[in-house]
Parts: structure tokens; C-alpha cells; sequence
């Protein structure tokens, strides 16, 4: 395996690191919210959550191919792989990752799912003030 292909699996990784994140952050937002853990009113894990799953509805919105997916796929190409030719940690992470759906339908979703993130803002807001010393 060359330097390409540790790279291009590095960056499957990372993809799904991403997309666990924005998904399993929402679950743990209103699971959180419900039994009153204190962490996810946290400001800026709410923040950087909102932001990475509008940095997915705005590039569905324009059409525009993930970067990560993009990087991904011309380093495979760099070390002479298919895409179907990956190690098991990126056939794994392709499997979870990729579906043949219509783009509309990832439009779609990418949309309701941020809509929800959004909405779980007025749900369980997070904490805005600043903490009070003891």
C-alpha cells in the first residue's frame, strides 16, 4: 500500500468521523436534552454541530461534491486504485457512507436532518450566559 492510498483511507476515516458526529451529535442532543445532561446545552458544541451539518445542506443545495469525498477519490486515483479496490477500513466506511439513491433524495434528507438540528436549537437551547464563579 503507497502513501496515496494510507491517505485516501485517512480521509474515509476522517469522512465518517464526520458524518458520525453530525448524526450521532443530534441523538445525543435529545437524549441529552431529555434526561438533562448539562454538556449539550454546551454553546459551542451546539455551534460547531449546526455548522457542520449546514456546511452539508448548503453544498446539497448548489450541487456541490463533498471535498472530503473529492480528495478521497483522486488519491485513490494517485495510488492506481479503484474505488472498489480499498482497503477493508474504506470498503467498511463506503458501505455506511455511500448509497445509490437520486441526489434529490440526499438533498432531501440533508435538509429534514438539518431541520432538525435546527429545531433541536428550540427544543433544548443551549446555554448562552456565562458561567458564574463559585
Amino acid at each position: 500500500m503507497n502513501g496515496y492510498a494510507i491517505l485516501a483511507d485517512l480521509i474515509a476515516v476522517i469522512h465518517f468521523g464526520y458524518v458520525a458526529f453530525v448524526v450521532l451529535g443530534l441523538f445525543v442532543i435529545l437524549l441529552g436534552g431529555f434526561l438533562r445532561w448539562r454538556f449539550i446545552r454546551n454553546f459551542w458544541f451546539r455551534v460547531i454541530h449546526l455548522t457542520m451539518i449546514l456546511i452539508v445542506v448548503i453544498e446539497a443545495l448548489l450541487g456541490i461534491m463533498c471535498p472530503l469525498t473529492i480528495w478521497e477519490y483522486d488519491l485513490r486515483i494517485a495510488a492506481g486504485q479503484h474505488v472498489s479496490d480499498v482497503s477493508f477500513v474504506a470498503r467498511l466506511i463506503h458501505h455506511v457512507l455511500f448509497f445509490d439513491f437520486p441526489p434529490f433524495v440526499f438533498t432531501f434528507a440533508y435538509c429534514l436532518f438539518g431541520l432538525a438540528v435546527l429545531a433541536s436549537w428550540w427544543v433544548y437551547p443551549p446555554n448562552l450566559s456565562k458561567r458564574k464563579k463559585e
